[in-house]
Parts: structure tokens; sequence; C-alpha cells
């Protein structure tokens, strides 16, 4: 019978032959082989005997003789004898006993001991098929489910149930032995070095043989060992993370079965003598390695992978049962709030803190960027790497201190930072911990803005590694005793910290020791970057402030913010406050309820006191508020729409378009921040379209309250406006176009547009009714012009513009009403080049109008259109049209040309158009037809006075003042008196305005002094207090002749020869507007100063 066969029947062996084999193998056996159990032979066939009866046939004990054969003895001759079920059963019992056996758990434990070696032809072995059938597993890794149960069983067939025992102790097995592999096999097995090289080398000893992965893992080991028993700590801190693949605490993870060598002292001690290597060994493992199927390690990276999905399916499972429950404790606190009495609800409050709040992360993180927080420099990094335990302490010590010592002396004391903080944070005593905190804010005199950045960093850090309490206990006080610091840049830290730590404190002092901290400061700080930073770190409170009960407080902080005398600051509110304040209140419910109305209140309450003085600082804050307001407001009605529930992100989503929104003035008014992303922003903007166009506003409260609360109440509030305040004007028209550039054009043509036009009432039947206009000379019509219908610019847009001021001038001509209106609408499209050539429309509709009211109202817009239009379009559209207009039939619609001509005058270069003017105006002034026109005259000398201080030299020399001299002169023999004083006071008001500007001798003598002595001689007659003024003004100007040169010494003969130009203009009109009617007062104006 071959060597390595089993015949559990065959008792011809006598016992003594087998024991005499046992006590071989024992014999070949060392001891330190036995004390290395499995760890030296794992690969190794085991040496089988041929199997003896436990109670031989030949052997018999004497008849009552008592025999007791230990426990150990029986399992040594189940193992000679091969009956490996039969043991395992043994082992496992022992083991539930408590009485486990060495020999049965080491022969068990080693896997070697389960290899089949039986005596296969090389037929076989080259097929991979033994007496068994095919091999399933590789040799070096075989158990018990290798081995042929038949042969061991008396009947050829064991039970199931035994099998399936084997198997799961064979599975377990395995299991370990893979785990233990898994990490070194493929290494092992690829970076093994070919015989054939093997060989080069040992025939070539000059050549070194490379360095193999085991032996560098090895050495790797050792020469760790080596630092840490020399105390070279940090060494070996960084040895190990240059190989941070290798755990340098268990040799085990060097190799398998690999015996640990002596230490680096003994190799060096010892390098003379020949040691034990245990290459064999290590071959037989890689040997063993490149034996392991393929296939095998395919299935068990598949098997991997499959219990990753599995993991994977079982995370988004418990996510989604986490919102449930989420949704589920909040709708149970929200309930039981409202059951609750009031000394409990402060419980109930506190446990909704975490559930509440449901700003997008983007919100958040857009809010918690104004901080002002640094970790990427080094220091940066530094800060934020807050040690937490002593170890780490010395290490943060060996980096720092570096750095510290040659800067301590100087300006670099914020490298001192780390310390402070590692030990404030590790220190056992508070009152050590208060004082270096108290260093820590006190470190240096005057910080900078990078100083404080990099403490702010670390009180930041501080406060994520000590939490909220200490935070509350240690930091809060060093805030405190700063707030009040002569020191604006000291107080400035203390209001950057109280935004930095609000994420860190208690929701009880966050809303109430901060709160009131910030507060105070806002209202006493006297330094404008202070109360910015106050504003900034207010709005960061916002973000996070859980107690509805602060909801007024807020409100008033808004206000106070924004009546702040800082540009900067109000910018601040603007930008964080109040983006913050209205995420709160939109998640209290309170945004369209209590924070919009109560604004609109007080404009409306601020237009009924303002009916003799309007206060348009007020006017701007609030309306400011309102606007800054828009995006959340527009946020809300996405939010609560019917369609929000289907707003998933799924397929392609269209991008929206860069104009779609106007330009925020901070990421906290970006309506994808605070919807979450501009990609679920996308999907609402489609669904909330295809709402407004297909499925109408029914069940859609919040858009409702927008479509028949708030535009009615500003359109209401648009009314009352005084149409002469530019400022309201173009505050409210800027307002109406955000607002509906935000809310869309969907909207904005079928809900703000029709409540406009129903309140104008632009129908031909109601030009005559005076009733039906008094709406047309409000503000209504500039605002609605220019904040609404010019908030989109595609073709039906512009020519629905032109329509509505092609209409609102024809009815007010006709109807006679005042033009301020539509004066206010010129004004605000004016400023924007982009609408020079719609209003030249509107305006050659009025010129072509058959109406000659119609006709003169053309005329008059155009002065205010001339200034903003560049030349070429006045030479091309504005100047013939004019020409065509003052060859009107109508002598008030030539008259009402006057002015745009003079402001052309005033403002253009090109002297063929100049003189195409000229021209104009000389033939009204020397047409026979125009001699006895008064009003063409009051309106001709009223245009000389505005234009000519500014118009070109030449055409005031050579056309003003002559003109001007003829005109006094002609009005001596007016007969009318009350023409006489008409012309005269406009006369008076022309030659004040004109005596600061540069007039020569000659034009001085002929033409100047002469009028101001003409208009003299009517004054004396209709207006003595006039008379005294132009005596004096006559008089200064007789020195300045009679001093000849006088020009060229002072280069002008202005009465006030400091003042010149319009500046010249406005000062002297202003002195003799406080003056009284006193001659001797009046007099003294023009008197030399001494």
């Amino acid at each position: 019978m071959a060597a390595g066969t089993v015949n559990p029947f065959n008792v011809s062996d006598s016992e003594e032959e087998a024991e005499q084999r046992q006590d071989g193998a024992d014999t070949e056996r060392s001891p330190s082989d036995e004390a290395q159990g499995h760890r030296l032979v794992p690969f190794s066939p085991p040496a089988y005997s041929e199997p003896a009866a436990l109670l031989s046939s030949n052997r018999t004990s004497p008849r009552g003789a008592e025999t007791r054969v230990s426990l150990d003895a029986i399992a040594a001759q189940l193992l000679r004898d091969q009956y490996i079920l039969t043991a395992l059963e043994l082992h496992t019992e022992l083991l539930e006993a408590g009485r486990e056996l060495p020999r049965l758990r080491d022969y068990f434990s080693n896997p070697g001991n389960f290899e089949r070696q039986s005596g296969t032809p090389p037929a076989c072995k080259e097929q991979g098929v033994g007496p068994g059938g095919p091999l399933n597993r590789a040799g070096s890794i075989s158990t018990l489910d290798s081995l042929d149960f038949a042969r061991y069983s008396d009947d050829g067939n064991r039970e199931s149930d035994e099998r399936v025992a084997v198997l799961e102790f064979e599975l377990r097995k395995a299991k370990e032995t893979i785990q233990a592999l898994r990490a070194n096999l493929t290494q092992a097995a690829e970076c093994e070095i070919p015989s054939q090289e093997r060989k080069n080398y040992k025939s070539s000893p000059e050549i070194q043989e490379p360095i193999r992965p085991l032996e560098k893992r090895a050495l790797h080991f050792l020469v760790n060992e080596y630092l840490l028993k020399n105390e070279y700590k940090l060494t070996s801190i960084t040895f190990s993370d240059e190989n941070d693949d290798q755990d340098f605490e268990l040799w085990d993870d060097v190799g398998l079965n690999i015996p640990k060598p002596p230490d680096l002292l003994q190799l060096y001690r010892n390098c003379g003598n020949s040691l034990p290597l245990h290459r064999d060994t290590v071959d037989v493992a890689v040997n063993s390695f490149q034996c392991y199927p393929q296939q095998q390690q395919e299935e068990v990276i598949q098997e991997l992978e499959y219990q990753i999905s599995l993991l994977n399916s079982e995370k988004q499972s418990l996510a989604e049962q986490i919102k449930k429950l989420q949704r589920t404790i909040r709708n149970l606190l929200v309930s039981l709030y409202n059951q609750s009495s009031e000394q409990w609800r402060w419980i109930v409050k506190s446990c909704f803190v975490c559930l509440c709040r449901k700003l997008s992360p983007a919100f958040h993180q857009a809010l918690l960027s104004f901080c002002r927080m640094s970790a990427d420099s080094r220091l940066g990094s530094e800060v934020s790497r807050i040690a937490d335990s002593e170890q780490s302490v010395m290490l943060m010590l060996g980096r720092c201190l570096p750095h510290i010592v040659p800067n301590v002396l100087l300006a670099k004391r914020e490298e001192l930072i780390p310390l402070i903080l590692c030990t404030a944070c590790l220190h056992p005593e508070p009152k050590e911990r208060d004082q270096l905190l108290h260093i820590l804010f006190n470190l240096i005199k005057r910080p900078d803005d990078e100083q404080r950045q990099m403490i702010l960093t670390g009180c930041v850090a501080f406060a994520r590694h000590v939490g909220p309490t200490r935070v509350e206990a240690e930091l809060l006080p060093q805030c405190w005793e700063q707030i009040n610091h002569k020191y604006p840049e000291r107080r400035l830290l203390v209001a950057e910290a109280c935004g930095a730590l609000a994420p860190y404190l208690p929701k009880e002092i966050r809303s109430s020791l901060v709160l009131s901290m910030l507060q105070q400061m806002l209202a006493e700080d006297k330094a404008d970057m202070v109360r910015e930073a106050v504003v900034k770190s207010l709005g960061i409170i916002m973000g996070f402030i859980d107690d509805p009960d602060k909801y007024s407080q807020g409100f008033e902080l808004m206000l106070l913010s924004l009546g702040d005398p800082s540009e900067r600051v109000v910018s601040a509110t603007h930008q964080v406050f109040i983006p913050a304040f209205a995420a709160w209140c939109t998640e209290l419910g309170n945004l369209q309820s209590q924070l919009i109305p109560s604004l609109l209140t007080r404009i409306e309450k601020l237009l009924k006191q303002g009916e003799y003085g309007l206060d348009e600082h007020k006017l701007h804050m609030y309306l400011s508020a309102l606007q800054s307001l828009i995006p959340s407001l527009f946020a809300v009605l996405l939010q609560n729409a019917p369609f929000t529930s289907r707003a998933k992100l799924q397929g392609d989503v269209p991008p929206i378009e860069v104009t779609r929104f106007p330009r925020p003035v901070s990421p906290l008014q970006d309506v994808a921040t605070i919807v979450g992303s501009r990609e679920q922003l996308a999907v609402l903007l489609q669904l909330y379209d295809h709402q407004l166009q297909h499925e109408g506003t029914t069940g859609w409260d919040s858009l409702l309250w927008v479509v028949n609360q708030f535009l009615p109440q500003l359109i209401e509030i648009v009314g009352r406006i005084n149409v002469s305040s530019s400022t309201c004007v173009h505050e409210f028209s800027r307002f109406f176009w955000r607002l509906c550039r935000t809310i869309g054009k969907i909207f904005t043509n079928t809900k703000v547009k029709p409540q406009f036009q129903e309140i104008l009432r632009l129908s031909e039947e109601n030009v005559d009714a005076s009733a039906g206009n008094g709406i047309l000379t409000k503000a209504t019509v500039p605002i609605y012009a220019t904040g609404v219908l010019t908030c989109y610019n595609q073709e039906e847009d512009r020519k629905l513009l032109v329509g509505f001021l092609e209409d609102v001038m024809t009815t007010l001509s006709l109807s006679h009403a005042p033009l301020d209106s539509l004066k206010a609408s010129f004004v605000e499209l004016g400023a924007n080049p982009a609408y020079h050539e719609l209003l030249l429309t509107v305006l050659w509709y009025g010129v072509v109008h058959t109406s000659a009211l119609v006709r003169c109202t053309a005329a008059r817009m155009f002065e205010l259109l001339v200034k903003g239009v560049n030349e070429t379009l006045v030479a091309q559209r504005v100047v013939p049209a004019l020409i065509t207009l003052s060859s009107d039939p109508e002598i008030s619609v030539r008259i009402s040309t006057i002015p745009a001509f003079g402001t052309i005058m005033e403002t253009v270069t090109q002297k063929e158009l100049l003189e195409r003017v000229k021209m104009q105006l000389a033939s009204f002034l020397e047409d026979p037809q125009y001699q006895d026109q008064h009003s063409l005259h009051m309106e001709i000398i009223k245009t000389f006075g505005r234009v000519g201080p500014n118009a070109e030299p030449r055409f005031r020399d050579e056309f003003v003042l002559p003109h001007l001299h003829k005109l006094a002169l002609c009005n001596n023999q007016q007969t009318v008196e009350s023409k006489r004083i008409d012309i005269a006071t406009q006369l008076f008001e022309a030659y004040s305005a004109l005596s600061c500007c540069f007039i020569s001798e000659e034009l001085m003598v002929n033409h100047f002094l002469p009028g101001l002595r003409c208009l003299r001689t009517d004054m004396e007659q209709l207006s003595p207090e006039h008379e005294v003024i132009l005596s004096s003004m006559i008089k200064e100007c007789e020195i300045k002749v009679e001093n000849k040169g006088i020009g060229e010494a002072q280069g002008s003969i202005s009465i006030a020869a400091s003042l010149v130009g319009e500046d010249a203009k406005t000062k002297f009109l202003s002195k003799m507007g406080q003056l009284t009617t006193s001659g001797a007062m009046l007099a003294n104006v023009f008197q030399r100063k001494k």
C-alpha cells in the first residue's frame, strides 16, 4: 500500500510498530518545531502513519484489572489513525467543557495538516486530478473539505449534519487564513525573483541581488524598532509617515510565517557568525502563493464588491428612514408645543432647535463665509489643528517653535496663538486657562486684518474642541471685557468673534447675551468698521437663532442698521443681515404676514406725514429693505407652490439664462443659494412657468397674497408720491424693475401690468374727463413706464412702452394737465442711452400730431432729452424736428422750441450745428412778425439767462449780449406796465447770471453797461429794490473799465473775482436770496472788501 493512503480497517500492524513509528516521528521533531507549531510548517506535508486500532485484538487487558487511558493519549491515537472527525468531535466537547487539549488545538489550527498528499501518478498530477476527483482548492490552503470522507467512515457515508459541522469549521478557519494572507499574497507572488535571475546573482557575487518586498518590510520594522528604543521618537514618526502602508506595531504585518529576527544591535554584534536564515520557509511560502488559483482570487474580489453594494443599499435605506423619523419627531414636537403649558414649552422649544431649521447647505455655507476665517496658510493650518494629548502638544511645539523664536520680539506675535490655544484647551486649571485666553485677546495691541483672522480661526478651533459649555464660561467673558476697549481694532475683534463663535454657543446664550452685546455695540460704537462687523455677526446670529420671541428684536435691529449714517454699515445690512433675517422669517412664516407688511405700513405712514416735506432718507431706507427681500419672497413662492413636491432633479434640466435674475448684491440674495442649488432652481423655474401658463394660481396662497394684497398696496403707495421728487421716482422705479425681473415675465404680463393699466385708464373716452386724469399727473406714470415696462427689452415690450408714452403725452396735452409725470418719465428713461432712440420716436409722434397742444408738449420734451443724447442724434433727429416745429403755424408751438434750441447751444460743440441754431434764434429776434410777441421775448430772455454762462464764449459775446441790450432798450419803450415789469424781471435774472462770466472791455462798454443802464431805468419806476442792486453792479463795472487792463490782470470782470463759472453764479444768487428788501443791505453786497 502506498505510504500516503490510509485504511482504517487494516489491523495487521502491531501496537508496538505503531508506537515505534510515533517515537521516530517525535524524535525527528525538535523542541523548537514543537513550540512554533503551525508557524514553521504550514505548507509541508504531514507525516501520516499507518493506522492502528485503539483496542487491538492481539492485546487484551487482564480480566478485572482497571486501566485508565489519558485524554491526550486518546487524542494522539485518533490522530495517528486518521480518525479526524472523531478527534474533531472530541476537541469540540472538550472546548465546551473547558478542558482544551493543546495537541488537538495545535492540530486543527494548522491548515497544513489537511493538505492532500496522495500517491497520484504523474499524469494525474499534470491534470490536477486525484483519486478523490478534481481538486477545487490549492494545496497550500486545503482543509477538511479536501478529504475523502468515505475512507474514514464505517459504511462509507457520514450523516449530513456532521459534514455541515466540518464545513462550518473549515469555513471559519479559511476566512481567518484568507484575511491574514490577502495583504501579502499578490505582492509576494508578483515580486518573486525568477530562478534564472537568482542563479545569475549567485554566479556573480559582485552584482547585489535586489531587495525583496518582504525583506524590505522586515528591515523597516527593525529600523523603526531601533529608533524607538534609542529615543529617536520624532525620527520614528517621520519614518512611519513615509511608510504608511506598514503597521510597525505588529510583526505579523511583515509577512506570513516569518519568525522575528533579533534586533539591529544583535545582528551587528553577530554579523561575523552564521545566523540561521529562514529563506527556505519564505521560498516555500512564495511558491505556495504562486499556486493560488487566479479564478479564486477573482471570486473573492467579486464577493467583496457584492458586499460593498449591499452596504451602500443599506446606507441609503437608513438615510431615508432617518429623514422620515426627523419629520415625525418635528411634527410631534409642534403638536406637543401647542398642547404644553408655559413652564414646559421652553423644554419642547429646546428640543425643536435641532430639527426646526431647514436652511439649505448652500445658504449655510454662504452665510458662514462672512466669519472671515483662514485655514489655507501654514499658520492657519496649525491654528486649526488642536492637540488632544500631551504627545500631540509636544509635536505641535516642535513644529511651531522654529517659527516663534525669530519672530516673538517683532510684529509676529500671532505665531504664539497655536501654543496659547493648545495649552488653554488641555490645561487642567480653570484659572490658568482664563489667563491664557486673556493673553490671547491681548496678544497684539492693535491687531490688523490678518492677525484678527488668525485669532478668530484659533477661537473657532478652541470652540470645536472644548464644546459649548466651556466656550460660554471661558471665551465669552474675554469678549465682554473688550467690548468698550479704547482701540477700535480690539472692539472689531470682539464683533467678529461673536459671529464666528455663534455656531458653537449654547442656544440660550446665542439669543440673549451675544445678541445683547452686539446690539449695544451697534448702538454705541463710533467706529464704522466695528458697526459693520457687528451687522455681519448679527446676520450670522440670525442664521442660527431659534427663539420666535426674538423676531421683534431682530426687526428693530434691521431698522437700526438701515438707519446707520455709514454707507459701509448699510451695505453690510443688505448683504448679510436682511437675507439671514428673511430666511428666519420664512421658517417662522412671518415673511408675508409680518415683515413685508410692517415695512409697507411704515412707508404709508411716512407719506401721510410728509405732505409738507417728505423724509426721503427714511423712504429710501424702507424701500431698499423691501428690495432686498424680493429674492426671499420669490423663493417662498417657489417653495410653497403646488408643484414643489414634483421638483426633482431627473434628466437634463434646461440651464437658467444669465439675465434671468438681476445681479445679486450678495451671495445670500441669490435665489439659487436660498433654494439650495442652481439645478434645483432651474427645475422649479420650469414648473413655475408651466403653472402660470397652463394651470393658474388656484390654491397657491403665497402667490395670491402677492397678487391680491402686496401689489395693490404698492400701487396705492406709488400714487401718493410727489412726482417732482426725482429721488423717490427713481427708487420706486428700481424696486418695481427688480421685482418684475425676479418674479418673471409671465407674472409681470399677466398680473402686474393689468393692475397698472386698470388704474391709469388711457382710453379715448377719458381724455376730456378731468376726474379720470388725476392719476396721470402722479408718480404712477413714470414708475410704471420706467419700472415695469422696461424690465424686459424685446420688441413687443418696446412697442408697448412707446405706445404708453405716446398716449400719456396726448392725454395730458389735450387735457391741459401738468406735464410733470411725462417729464419725470423722460428724465428717468433719458439717463439710459439705450432708450434715446425710443424717446425720439415718441417725440416725433408728437411733432407730426394734428393737435398743436401735443406739438407744444413734444417741443418742450426735447429740452429734457438734448443733454443726454450724443451729438450725432442731435444733428440727425433732434434739430430737424425742432426746425420743423419752429415753422409751425401755431406761434405757441414755435415759442416752445426756444428752450430746446438754447440747450443745444449750451451742450453741443459742432460749429455747423451751432450756426443752424443761431440762425433760428436770430430769426425769432429779428423777424418783424415777432416784434410784439411778448411770450416769445420772455422765453428768449429766460433761455439766454440759463444757457449764457455755459454757452460757447463766441455765441455769448456776438449773439447773447447784443440782443439782451436790444431787448432792454426796447423795454424802455414798452407802454404796458405788466409786460414791462415781466421783461425787466427776466432781464435782471439774465444779467445777474452773465455778470459771473468773462466779458471783454469792448463788450462791457458797448453792450453790457448800456443794457444795465436801460434795465436800471425800468427798475427805478417798477422795483426800487432791484434798482439798488443794479446801481451797485453798474458802479463796479465802471470801476473795472476805468482801471484798463483789469481783464489781463484778473482774467475776469466778475463782480466776485474769486468765484468762477457755475459756482460763482450759485453763490452770488444764494447771497441775493438771503437779502431783505433794505436798499442799504442790498448795496453792501457789491462793496469791495477792505
